[in-house]
């Protein structure tokens, strides 16, 4: 198989979609930006602020080979309008490859005003830093 052929192919797996079929309507995306790596096997957990003003938790997942969370919100869960909250573990993960870092875990609060959209959230972090947005 020619290089051209391989990478050919290496594309379209990842282009296949997932085992489940289920498309969350909020996803998200580690990449650890001092390694130039995907964040993976990164704990993640998405809640709700409920009507009490508590957060309940809806999901609990783990970011996969590509630092992906593709079914970050149970099955069947329908989006609704409202305040959520996504937490990453970063301490295990850096501990897991033998790094300090400074921030234990990351807590993105966001506002899902649109339940039609989807919703990206775009991770990059290092020991001592990171960032996020709003992707597509």
């Amino acid at each position: 198989m020619s290089v051209a052929s391989s990478r050919l192919e290496t594309v379209k797996d990842h282009l296949k979609p997932t085992m489940s079929a289920h498309k969350s309507p909020i996803t998200c995306h580690v990449l650890i930006a001092s390694l130039g790596t995907p964040g993976q096997n990164i704990d993640v957990k998405i809640e709700k602020l409920d009507q009490s003003g508590a957060f309940a938790t809806l999901s609990t997942s783990q970011t996969n080979s590509d630092g992906r969370c593709p079914t970050l919100l149970p099955e069947g869960y329908k989006a609704e309008k409202g305040i959520y909250r996504v937490t990453f573990e970063t301490k295990a993960f850096f501990s897991k490859i033998g790094q300090e870092c400074f921030y234990p875990y990351v807590q993105i609060v966001f506002e899902l005003a649109n339940p039609e959209q989807h919703y990206h959230i775009p991770l990059l972090i290092s020991p001592y830093s990171y960032t996020t947005y709003r992707g597509s």
